[in-house]
């Protein structure tokens, strides 16, 4: 079953699930189709796989440096009610799976014009209220996002999972991920500027990246909680 749908507008907007290659930018239409959203967004909840370390949300992605996504948000525009859909700082946000929304293929409205964008489903792994990862669960996750990614994409047969990325809020005083060692040791990881997700705009936004290792027993503790944990595969 493939995870790539479009999205009927004034041009047409690239779903891509766990943005696996490159989405084609769109312009800033007027409106997008909930029932091709609503496809694509599917896929996940149908997929019977492991999952439970994972979270799936709609991404409005700007195409263009520096565009804003803050205050935007996304609107299901029916016949008889609406729906406000606020976005993250990353342009995401949990999609709702209405039957009667479906039904009345109703459009889905940007508050504003960001210039070309793409929308897409986005997969990411889970965040823990208390900042506390364990090495362990997040490979896990990471397997889980690949068996995802895998069932719409053949092509994926050959990754492997390689680390994760954190991605924190631009105006986040304290970013940073130090790793705990079962001797009491910590490290703390070196912080870089890159795009949250593949295909994404790179915007600024502050990363750590952590790769895996060998088998020993370790925590990532995260002073202040990321807006994403991303699955990197290699």
């Amino acid at each position: 079953m493939p995870l790539a749908s479009h999205l009927t507008a004034c041009c047409t907007l690239s779903l891509v699930a766990l943005s696996i290659g490159a989405a084609g930018p769109a312009c800033a239409s007027d409106w997008v189709s909930y029932r091709d959203a609503y496809r694509a967004m599917v896929v996940f909840e149908k997929y019977g796989g492991p999952k439970n370390f994972l979270q799936s949300q709609l991404q409005v992605a700007p195409q263009d440096r520096g565009a804003s996504v803050d205050g935007l948000q996304l609107t299901l525009a029916g016949k008889t009610n609406q729906v406000n859909l606020p976005l993250d700082p990353l342009g995401r946000t949990p999609f709702p799976l209405l039957k009667g929304a479906y039904d009345e293929n109703v459009a889905l409205l940007l508050s504003r014009k960001i210039g070309s964008f793409a929308v897409r489903p986005r997969v990411s792994i889970a965040l823990q209220p208390d900042g506390v990862y364990e090495d362990g669960e997040l490979r896990a996750a990471c397997e889980q996002a690949l068996g995802f990614a895998r069932y719409g994409d053949g092509s994926l047969r050959s990754r492997q999972c390689g680390g994760v990325r954190f991605v924190f809020a631009k105006r986040t005083l304290d970013v940073g991920v130090r790793v705990h060692r079962a001797d009491g040791s910590d490290a703390s990881l070196p912080v870089t500027s890159a795009s949250p997700f593949p295909g994404d705009a790179d915007d600024g936004f502050p990363t750590v990246l952590y790769r895996f290792g060998g088998n020993e027993r370790v925590q990532l503790v995260t002073a202040y909680p990321p807006l994403a944990i991303v699955p990197l595969f290699e």
